[in-house]
């Protein structure tokens, strides 16, 4: 398999923090607390990336399973685990996400900046099948790029902060070029009831939020 991100894999941290400052970090980790996380709740990380979102789910006792295609985001990732928490046990599995099959397995589902690498019929294909890798009661989380809202300013604002990312992961991972997608459309549209939402600012600006949808039992 080939890697796409190997080359801006090992900066990808780097990247993001001089991108948003905190507001990346802060939106990955935000539906992770005592609230959501219980010691022995089942969390999957579609796309994990360096993980640190992951390794907070941990913290707070979850049994972690973490899915990325990518080898390079895989080793970033389990050097900051050795760095960070090195008595954890962080189940990794280099795959497609498509390819993972424990249908109805987890209590929650977690894509943070991981949908928008696909194209759009491509994302509701993913979006669709992480769903059904939750159990009946489980919820799905999504961490991301805001739709652009306010005034016209912000809008444009948004728009071209969005796509100045989405090129550079254009050109360097050969990630999907498209607009920002309206997540909670989606999610509901494929049966989750949005059961909560938090916004991330840049320049007093929503840029990102976190989104957590819940499936709706029998």
């Amino acid at each position: 398999m080939r890697d796409k991100y190997k080359y801006i894999g090992p900066v990808y941290d780097f990247l993001s923090n001089l991108y948003s400052g905190k507001s990346i970090h802060h939106c990955k980790t935000a539906m992770l607390d005592v609230e959501t996380v219980k010691p022995g709740t089942k969390v999957l990380f579609a796309g994990v990336g360096h993980g640190r979102d992951a390794i907070r789910a941990a913290e707070l006792g979850a049994d972690v399973t973490v899915v990325d295609l990518s080898e390079t985001m895989l080793r970033k990732f389990g050097e900051a685990l050795e760095m960070e928490a090195p008595d954890l046990h962080i189940r990794r599995v280099h795959s497609d996400i498509m390819k993972i099959e424990d249908k109805g397995d987890y209590d929650m589902v977690v894509a943070n900046f991981f949908l928008n690498v696909f194209d759009e019929d491509m994302m509701v294909r993913v979006l669709e099948h992480l769903i059904g890798l939750a159990k009946a009661d489980g919820s799905v989380v999504v961490g991301d790029f805001c739709y652009p809202t306010g005034n016209v300013f912000a809008r444009v604002f948004k728009k071209l902060y969005w796509y100045t990312a989405v090129f550079i992961f254009w050109l360097f991972a050969n990630n999907a070029f498209h607009k920002i997608y309206n997540y909670p459309e989606h999610m509901q549209r494929l049966g989750l009831k949005i059961a909560h939402k938090k916004h991330f600012k840049l320049l007093n600006m929503n840029c990102y939020w976190s989104i957590l949808g819940q499936k709706q039992a029998g």
